[in-house]
């Protein structure tokens, strides 16, 4: 079952087009993570947050990237990590074009 992650987390910058240039490598390799589907890309400068929204195959492979990238954070310094692993339901977001169909 199509399962969702959502980290959030403090983020002093940089954001924007600053925030891709510096991220652009990472954004590549995320895309090497077992599982990966999709990565959404989230900030907000107001309040100087960052994080993503990910799809992943599996929950196992949601969890094994959230252990891995949430340790990645700490090593990093971040706190007040914010981490969230859902399953979609695949019949009520195909209702709203939810981006979830023909991922098996």
């Amino acid at each position: 079952m199509p399962t969702i992650l959502q980290v959030h987390f403090p983020f002093d910058g940089p954001f924007g087009e600053a925030m891709v240039d510096a991220m652009t490598p990472l954004a590549q390799s995320i895309n090497n993570e077992p599982g990966l589907l999709w990565k959404i890309w989230t900030e907000d400068t107001e309040s100087k947050r960052a994080g993503g929204v990910y799809l992943f195959t599996t929950r196992a492979d949601a969890e094994a990237y959230c252990k891995m990238h949430t340790a990645r954070l700490k090593n990093m310094g971040v706190t007040a990590i914010e981490a969230q692993i859902l399953e979609a339901n695949e019949a009520l977001s195909a209702i709203n074009d939810g981006p979830l169909s023909g991922f098996r």
